[in-house]
Order: C-alpha cells, then sequence, then structure tokens
C-alpha cells in the first residue's frame, strides 16, 4: 500500500479510518475482515487520506512556527497587547503593554507570557467566581487554574471548580459564561433543561458567548502555547 498505517483489530462491524494529529494513519477493523478488504479499502479511500495528510501536516508546521516576540500582540481579556521590553527583571502589565525583560528568546518570552497568563487568570477567575457565586446561589469548595487544552472549565463532583489559564484569552462576557457555567453545575450536574435555565437567568445571550469560544479556540488550533504542565 501507499499510505501505511496502524491496523487495530476490535469488536465492531466496520472499518473506520483515522488520520491522527501526529500524521499517522490508524485503520479499526473487526476481527472477522481479511486483511486483503482492508487493503482493499484504504486504497479506495486513498485520496481522502492524503488530503487529511496534508491538512494536518500543514496544521504541525503552522503550530511549529508559531512564536512570539518583542512588539508582538497578544491576547488578554479579549484584548490585543504589545510586547514591550524593557531594562527590568520583572514581567508585568500596566493596562496597555506587556513588559518583560530584554534580551529573552523567543521560547523565554512565551514561559514568561504563560506565567503571567496563569497569574493573572488565579487573580480575576476566582473574583468573577465569587462574584457569580452569590447570584447563583452556590458555594464551589475550591478554585483552580489548570493548563487543560480542551476544556475551558470542569467541576468535580467534590464542588472543586477549575479553569484553564487559557481561558483568559477570552473576551470578558465569554469568561463570565463559563464562570456561570461551571457554577450551574453545583446546581445541576448535568447539562439538562434545568442546567441550561441556571445559566439563561445569569447570562440570557450565553449562546453568544459561546460562539466568542469557539472562535477563540479556532485561534487557538494554529498557536503554540504548550506549557508542558
Amino acid at each position: 500500500m501507499s499510505v501505511p498505517y496502524k491496523l487495530t483489530r476490535a469488536k465492531r462491524k466496520t472499518i473506520s479510518i483515522y488520520v491522527r494529529p501526529d500524521a499517522t494513519v490508524e485503520v479499526k477493523a473487526p476481527f472477522f475482515v481479511t486483511e486483503k478488504k482492508i487493503n482493499a479499502f484504504v486504497q479506495e479511500k486513498e485520496a481522502w487520506i492524503l488530503e487529511h495528510l496534508e491538512q494536518v501536516r500543514r496544521h504541525n508546521a503552522q503550530k511549529s512556527a508559531f512564536s512570539v516576540g518583542y512588539g508582538q500582540k497578544i491576547l488578554l481579556r479579549g484584548q490585543e497587547y504589545p510586547i514591550t521590553g524593557e531594562k527590568s527583571n520583572r514581567v508585568h502589565f500596566d493596562g496597555q503593554s506587556i513588559y518583560m525583560p530584554e534580551g529573552l528568546t523567543g521560547e523565554e518570552i512565551k514561559k514568561a507570557i504563560i506565567l503571567l497568563y496563569r497569574k493573572y487568570a488565579e487573580s480575576y477567575l476566582k473574583e468573577r467566581v465569587a462574584y457569580y457565586a452569590g447570584l447563583v446561589g452556590v458555594t464551589p469548595a475550591a478554585v483552580s487554574i489548570t493548563s487543560a487544552k480542551t476544556r475551558w472549565g470542569s467541576c468535580s463532583s467534590t464542588a472543586r471548580i477549575n479553569f484553564s489559564w487559557r481561558l483568559i484569552q477570552a473576551p470578558d462576557s465569554a469568561i463570565d459564561y463559563v464562570v456561570v457555567h461551571e457554577l450551574a453545575h453545583l446546581k445541576e450536574h448535568n447539562h439538562s433543561a434545568k442546567f441550561w435555565a441556571e445559566v439563561v437567568k445569569i447570562i440570557p445571550d450565553y449562546k453568544c458567548k459561546k460562539e466568542k469560544l469557539k472562535q477563540l479556540q479556532s485561534r487557538l488550533n494554529h498557536e503554540n502555547w504548550e506549557d508542558n504542565k
């Protein structure tokens, strides 16, 4: 076959092809299907596979090329702020610009920004939780900042609320929606009509906020903010 793939046998009825984020191909097939039939199926889908492999490779190349440097702008609470070097040993934000020591490499700048994001997220999100908890009528056991990549927030069975530090890049209104969403889960541990009724009480246009988060996620999918934590 011109397209190499990993074959996984499973208790299933059909053959499926998956193009993975690392640009490899996995084929899942039933135990009873012969390799000859599997190869024929993969060959039939070769054009589709090659197209998606190219998309994944372009995406990975774009993420690998992502960098941040002095003069560039980054998101903070939905607004773009420039990165400015100064003769100082600290990283700080004054409402107009994000300042950091001169002479840092791109990777050092990125790490410094991530630390700033985490610190800012912890302060701001705890403040918003304190405000909205009273409106929702709940009291979370704790609020933590995580490195989650695919979830803006989560709520545990022990009433602990977690937020990804990446959420601090979203507009304020979208941040508030995520805060209310997780607080509402302290009342309704599901996504039932009762749950959404709780959300609507506080954020009536929550669907608009969800769309803003979707747009942000699309942008972040093409940026490399790995923090290795």
